[in-house]
């Protein structure tokens, strides 16, 4: 159970069905108190991030919400956005959300990022207080758009609003491709969609054109980008759309 968001599972229920040989799709109930703490805990997790939002309007900060899975790519994203040095990059500020280690934040200070870490401990996401905490730590850095590293994970980063103005989920062409119909909450809130590692795509049973079928079903006409942060592939695209619709 993530101490944080209050997710949970009936171990009882799954115990009975495991001692069964027949093939069942579930939908467990949840308690009613884990409803009731869900509710309460995302209500004030909302009203910290309509803060958050207003406090970035006011000082004219863009905020990208980057969701996806563990080993999708997310920080090598981001060090490949710092290393092409142009506007977007050298007005950028990270916050760098894992579970424990500060491994992610000293590769991305390495490449020159302005960064900081969050551990969440047994935390599976963000939420906004965090974030509001972490740009109060970022106070003596000058920026105007803010990349988050969310916690690598598929379902709970999707609930928890922090005051962004997008979100963007990323997957890899080796997470395969059933993910979007898989984790829907995610890839149907998301306003960019990133597939990475598509230099691999000669190398793995991939079907692209599958996923973008799925996708344009779970969230009609958000755009998706097949990109590589090792090779480049798509990165110019990508700084295209932060510019377009967001940034600059």
């Amino acid at each position: 159970m993530c101490t944080h968001c209050g997710c949970s599972t009936d171990k009882a229920r799954l115990s009975e069905l495991a001692d069964s040989t027949e093939t069942q799709v579930i939908n467990l109930q949840q308690d009613p108190s884990t409803v009731h703490m869900q509710q309460s805990l995302l209500a004030g997790n909302d009203a910290i991030a309509q803060n958050n939002r207003q406090q970035f309007s006011e000082n004219k900060i863009t905020c990208i919400n980057l969701m996806g899975t563990p080993g999708a790519g997310k920080t090598q994203l981001i060090e490949t956005l710092l290393s092409r040095n142009d506007s977007l990059s050298q007005n950028m500020a990270i916050l760098e959300g894992d579970q424990e280690t500060s491994n992610d934040a000293a590769r991305i200070e390495a490449a020159g990022g302005k960064v900081l870490q969050i551990n969440t401990g047994t935390g599976c996401h963000l939420d906004a207080e965090m974030i509001d905490a972490g740009v109060n730590a970022l106070a003596d850095s000058s920026f105007s758009l803010l990349m988050i590293e969310n916690v690598g994970n598929l379902v709970c980063p999707a609930l928890f609003d922090l005051g962004e103005s997008a979100r963007i989920a990323i997957m890899a062409v080796t997470d395969g491709e059933d993910k979007p119909i898989k984790y829907p909450h995610m890839f149907s809130q998301c306003d960019l969609v990133l597939i990475n590692k598509s230099d691999l795509l000669p190398y793995v049973d991939f079907d692209l054109k599958r996923v973008k079928h799925d996708l344009s079903h779970l969230n009609p006409g958000c755009p998706v980008l097949a990109i590589s942060a090792k090779t480049g592939e798509g990165i110019e695209s990508l700084e295209s759309w932060l510019k377009d619709n967001h940034y600059g």
